[in-house]
């Protein structure tokens, strides 16, 4: 017996070698499907367009292939672009999305989610359009608000045409003057949101506050007095008659 292990034992160590090298590699090339979440790239936007949908900027894959060619592969290896070249105004959907995966080769795609995009394009555009600011409580007794200065008047938004011509003013963060007695100016942001449309520079305005003090009201002689100086009138105009 132990002749028979010592005999040839290189070639028995060889031989052990390659065995255990196939069965490594059988079982590597063992195919399995493994889920990614890979992102959504939207390239070469042309100039002057936008983009005014909602598109996912992340797609759910699933691979099919060998164990060890997936055991490597990591998400940020794959991405999925959308070229955007040449497009014009309007709506486009693009389908297949797996053709325009970037992935090994040898790798096959199960299952892609979404597995088509609409992209819609539209003209970007400017619009300049009054700020109108918001003034939150009343001055303290005695004074009155006299008007305010807004520097500058009107600022410009910018975006997608659709939207734009729907906006007519933007507003002010909300202004407190509650009990304030004197002039003030301060530096308030605006309150604008758009949905595919932004403000192109100011984000801030510059608001004087004029508040005067109310002219006080002119006394009135009590009623008594009033009455005292009636019946006086009376009495001597009564005396003058029958003079």
């Amino acid at each position: 017996m132990l002749k028979f292990l010592t005999e040839n034992w290189i070639l028995k160590i060889v031989s052990l070698v390659f065995a255990l090298v196939l069965w490594f590699f059988v079982i590597g090339e063992r195919r399995v499907e493994v889920g990614y979440t890979v992102p959504l790239e939207l390239v070469n936007v042309p100039e002057g367009l936008m983009v005014a949908n909602e598109v996912p900027n992340l797609v759910d894959i699933r691979l099919n292939g060998p164990r060890t060619l997936l055991m490597n592969l990591s998400p940020a290896d794959i991405s999925i672009s959308v070229d955007l070249t040449d497009l014009k105004p309007g709506l486009t959907s693009f389908k297949r999305l797996e053709e325009r995966l970037n992935i090994p080769s040898g790798l096959k795609v199960t299952r892609l989610s979404p597995s088509f995009v609409d992209v819609k394009l539209e003209r970007i555009r400017g619009k300049k359009v009054p700020v109108e600011v918001v003034l939150r409580g009343e001055p303290a007794e005695g004074y009155t608000l006299a008007g305010y200065d807004i520097v500058p008047q009107k600022v410009v938004i910018e975006g997608a045409e659709s939207e734009i011509k729907d906006v007519s003013q933007v507003l002010t963060e909300p202004v407190d003057i509650e009990g304030i007695r004197e002039s003030f100016t301060l530096i308030v942001p605006l309150d604008y949101q758009g949905r595919y449309t932004q403000l192109k520079e100011d984000r801030t305005v510059e608001i004087q506050v004029h508040v005067v003090a109310l002219a006080p009201e002119p006394e009135q002689p009590p009623e008594n007095e009033t009455s005292g100086l009636s019946e006086e009138k009376r009495e001597n105009t009564s005396l003058e008659k029958g003079e």
